[in-house]
Parts: C-alpha cells; structure tokens; sequence
C-alpha cells in the first residue's frame, strides 16, 4: 500500500506533518487483528460518560467508605477530566483533522482551522488520551500506590489510539499535554481554594 498520502490544496503538509501522517497510516495497517481492536474496546473506558462513571464511583466508594480522602481525589479526577473534555471540546470544534482511517479509506486529508462537518474531521487532539492522561495524573499524585497501574492504563488507551487508526501520533502527543495540564490547573485551583 502506498503510505504517502498527499494533501491537496495551498494545506500541503510540511516535513513532519507528512512523517506524522505516514507513522499512522503504517500503524494502522493492523487496525483488524483482533488484539488491536480489543484493545480499542477496552480504550473506550476513557470516552467522556464511562470516564465520568468512573470518576464518580471513586467519589462514591470514599464517600461511602468514610474514606474522605479518596472521595477529594475522585472530585478531583472529575474536574480534571471536565476540563480536559471542555478545552478538547472547544479545539475540536474549530480545527478540522481527517482521522487516519478516514485519510486512509478515501485517499483524502484535511488540516485546516475551521468547524468540523462530523466526527471524520476531529482527529486533533486525541480526548480518551487527555481524559485518560488527566485523570491518572490525578490518581498517581493523590495515591502514589496507584500511580503504576493509572499510567499503565493511560499509556495503553493513548498507544492504542494510532493503530487503531483513530488518531495521529501528533494528536496523541496533544492529548497527554492538554491532560497533563488539566490536571495541573485543577492541582493548583484547588490548592488554592484549601488554602483561602
């Protein structure tokens, strides 16, 4: 298969936009096998309502469990995740980025500001990653005992995203800074509030 897809138009891709483009449409050749499209099952535990059902167990289980302190970290895992989803909401919305499969498919690619015409369009940037990546940011600092398997977790649904041709590479390194950065500023606010 012919793994140079060209851009048409005045949006003809520079170096490393063709390399990013390239490295996912090499990626996802395997999107098929059946590892690669469990995997991708189980990723969508990082899609916006199963992440905020998950957040809101860990905030019901310490609440339940008079555990205050692990009902603070799921409120702030929610908080994290909302923002992460909002400000990846707001990107989406305003950049369009064919997803590889797509590219892929119909020998087609756009990158280009402007409102995206359906879920074809919103490649950029990856959300299970900045959900994912927001909320084990949150568990890893609130319960180092947990931070192994929250990262673990998180790297798995933000690698899987490339060969399952969802997502760029590019778009996965965008999602884990604006996760990482969500979880950051809710770190802070919150630090803050305590604090006043």
């Amino acid at each position: 298969m012919n793994t140079t897809i060209r851009t048409p138009g005045p949006s003809d891709a520079g170096a490393l936009e063709q390399a990013d483009k390239e490295a996912a449409v090499q990626a996802a050749r395997h999107r098929h096998h059946p590892a690669i499209k469990a995997l991708g099952a189980l990723s969508e535990v990082s899609d916006q309502v199963p992440l905020s059902l998950v957040c809101g167990s860990v905030i019901l289980g310490g609440a339940l469990a008079g555990q205050d302190h692990v009902a603070r970290t799921g409120m702030r895992m929610m908080a994290a995740h909302l923002l992460a989803n909002s400000v990846k909401r707001l990107i989406k919305d305003r950049f369009r980025r064919t997803r590889p499969v797509e590219m892929i498919k119909r020998q087609s690619y756009r990158c280009e500001p402007g409102e995206s015409q359906g879920g074809h369009e919103t490649s950029f940037p990856s959300g299970h990653t900045a959900g994912a990546v927001a909320v084990a940011a949150v568990v890893a600092r609130d319960l180092p005992q947990m931070a192994v398997p929250a990262l673990g977790v998180a790297a798995l649904v933000s690698g899987i995203q490339v060969p399952r041709g969802k997502h760029y590479p590019a778009d996965v390194a965008a999602g884990a800074v604006l996760g990482l950065l969500s979880a950051l500023v809710v770190r802070r606010l919150w630090d803050r509030a305590v604090r006043d």
